[in-house]
């Protein structure tokens, strides 16, 4: 019998066919359920609107644990609303209780990847082809759907960045500014503009002759940041700091937070240098 006509009234004698083997295929969502269960009758309506926001992708079934307490003690439900999710004939996720419809929904996003993420699966393989123009396009695509997505900014902006794009890459990225990784890219940006406009400079033999020139170990400690030569930028900005901790309103201790970002805080060169700046500064 179907319920609402979107969901399928499942029994004992046939939950082996209507579940077990349906999730061979398709992920099957059982709703176990009873007509006394309060809860059970908000989330009736919420979880059937998301099942049929899925289109067929997520199968929903509804248990009626008083009248099958054989399948309802075999997947031990001891309370109701009971949710759980079927993928190749086993449990994969489950929760209890009447949650509301975004967690719902979310619940059923973890069992079928969206649209949006099986373009950006399709953009991270044509990456590793090295179609990056195909990349570019599924992730200005997501974009123009939903202009915040974290994954799809992130991924635009480290191929514009690839190619010094930096002026879109830039305020690409400002659209996410919290996101780790858009911070990191925002460093790159700054360092390989940095290396660009001092391309024709010999930082290093300036810093060379002016050992205690706050600016001049700054320079060329943001240059060798720029190479990828993190510990020997690190020595020279410490050397700046140490030279003049106000030089540019504190440059060289915010170069040096800008390298730790990008090593990550977990790293033991941060690590490390942290606590040198820390006895330099204190």
């Amino acid at each position: 019998m179907t319920v609402g006509h979107i969901a399928i009234d499942v029994t004992d004698a046939t939950f082996d066919t209507a579940v077990i083997e349906q999730s061979m295929t398709r992920p099957v969502v059982v709703d176990f359920w009873a007509p006394w269960c309060g809860p059970c009758r908000v989330l009736g309506p919420a979880i059937e609107r998301v099942a049929a926001s899925f289109g067929g992708d997520v199968v929903l079934a509804k248990v009626n644990v008083d009248e099958n307490q054989r399948v309802s003690m075999q997947y031990r439900v001891q309370g109701i609303p009971a949710v759980k999710a079927f993928k190749d004939g086993r449990v994969v996720d489950e929760f209890t209780g009447a949650l509301p419809e975004s967690q719902v929904r979310a619940f059923f996003e973890r069992l079928v990847p969206s649209p949006i993420d099986l373009k950006l699966r399709d953009a991270e393989q044509r990456i590793q082809q090295g179609d990056q123009a195909g990349a570019e396009s599924l992730y200005r695509e997501v974009l123009e759907s939903v202009p915040d997505h974290t994954q799809a900014v992130i991924g635009l902006a480290r191929l514009l960045v690839q190619r010094a794009e930096f002026d879109e890459a830039d305020s690409l990225l400002q659209r996410v500014p919290a996101e780790r990784r858009a911070k990191v890219l925002r460093h790159r940006i700054f360092l390989d503009r940095y290396a660009a406009r001092h391309a024709d400079e010999d930082l290093q033999a300036e810093a060379t002759v002016n050992p205690r020139d706050a600016r001049a170990r700054y320079r060329w400690g943001v240059m060798l940041a720029a190479r990828e030569q993190y510990r020997e930028a690190l020595d020279e900005l410490l050397a700046s700091v140490s030279a003049d901790r106000n030089f540019e309103t504190d440059a060289a201790r915010k170069a040096m937070l800008a390298v730790f970002e990008i090593l990550g805080m977990d790293s033991e060169l941060t690590r490390e240098y942290q606590r040198k700046l820390e006895n330099v500064l204190f």
